[in-house]
């Protein structure tokens, strides 16, 4: 049985939401994924992967011999019956070509797409999740269910002990803590006001701080602004021990970034703050309970797929006049499960 190929070399978000579609895959047959080294190690222990084959973009990036030791290796393991291109580039298109796989499945908008043997519409109505999940549905079918479209983490025992640790050396491993995640790739989309936020959740939780090692100045201010037992920190662990530590939140405040999918894979509580992007562009929480925040009467807002590294207009409102009384009333809702959201 020789299986199918997934193609995720994007970003750590787009990663956690090809979950769903793997899982639909493995349905049928062993399943490889083509990933980053940090989408690997989010796909650690996933019991839907035969193999996770590790592939460093930036390492390769213009080279031909990496790109085609890439495909060599790919090609030693086992021919595919078909490639799948969550992640639409024309460079994916060529890897998924040179395996040799029979078909190659992707969107129609991507750019890779002359390199295809099927075009999956590109709903841009639809979350990403689910836009994802199509691609493993070459006829048109009903709108999946919420368990079908699910993403999901697989921390391990070692990881779950990792957080036990944590735990224990920030003073207390039963006080309940929300979690907050200060971080993003793109400047515009840090909510500035995570300390000031921080002070009024300390009165009631611990706040454990989470994001990976660039993300240590924004989480600075936030351990500064607290007596020294409020925090736990999150900052630099393995990627499966924070998702382990969010999933332990009673909810998490994050940006639009990479812990909201973390939360959404461990069914945390999750408040979203968005900025110059927002949810209709299908990168929004999925956990049961979630609220997301935004600016709605911005004309300006979005501005941005991704979010722009500086506001394209100068003042910055989307995030500065979001007040952290807003958001704590967010929160609420959030936290209460008889508030409906």
């Amino acid at each position: 049985m020789s299986g199918s190929l997934v193609i995720q070399t994007s970003f750590l978000g787009d990663v956690i939401l090809t979950t769903p579609l793997i899982a639909e895959l493995a349905k049928r047959g062993p399943v490889d994924v083509l990933a980053t080294p940090g989408g690997a190690a989010a796909l650690a222990n996933n019991p839907h992967i035969r193999s996770v084959i590790p592939y460093d973009k930036r390492g390769t990036y213009g080279s031909a011999l990496g790109l085609w030791q890439t495909i060599r290796e790919i090609r030693a393991r086992r021919p595919y019956d078909a490639a799948y291109l969550a992640q639409g580039s024309f460079r994916s298109g060529l890897i998924a070509m040179m395996t040799g796989a029979r078909e190659r499945i992707g969107f129609d908008s991507s750019t890779g797409r002359a390199l295809y043997t099927t075009r999956i519409p590109y709903r841009p109505d639809r979350h990403h999740v689910e836009r994802l999940w199509s691609l493993s549905m070459s006829e048109r079918v009903d709108p999946p269910s919420r368990s079908q479209i699910r993403p999901r983490l697989y921390p391990s025992d070692e990881e779950r002990r990792r957080v036990d640790t944590l735990l224990r050396q920030s003073g207390s491993t039963d006080e309940p803590f929300v979690a907050l995640a200060p971080g993003s790739a793109w400047g515009t989309k840090r909510w500035p006001y995570y300390p000031d936020l921080a002070k009024r959740l300390a009165e009631d939780y611990r706040i454990a701080i989470i994001g990976s090692n660039v993300d240590s100045a924004a989480a600075a201010e936030i351990t500064d602004a607290l007596p020294p037992d409020r925090t736990i920190s999150g900052i630099g662990v393995p990627l499966l021990v924070s998702a382990e530590l969010i999933g332990r939140a009673r909810a998490i405040i994050t940006n639009d970034s990479a812990p909201q999918h973390l939360a959404s894979a461990m069914g945390t509580p999750t408040l979203t703050i968005f900025g110059p992007t927002v949810p209709e562009f299908g990168f929004g929480p999925l956990a049961e309970r979630h609220v997301v925040a935004g600016h709605e009467s911005l004309s300006c807002r979005p501005c941005d797929r991704h979010g722009p590294r500086s506001c394209p207009l100068g003042h910055w409102r989307c995030m500065r006049e979001l007040t952290p009384d807003y958001i704590s009333s967010l929160l609420i809702e959030v936290l209460n499960p008889a508030v409906p959201v």
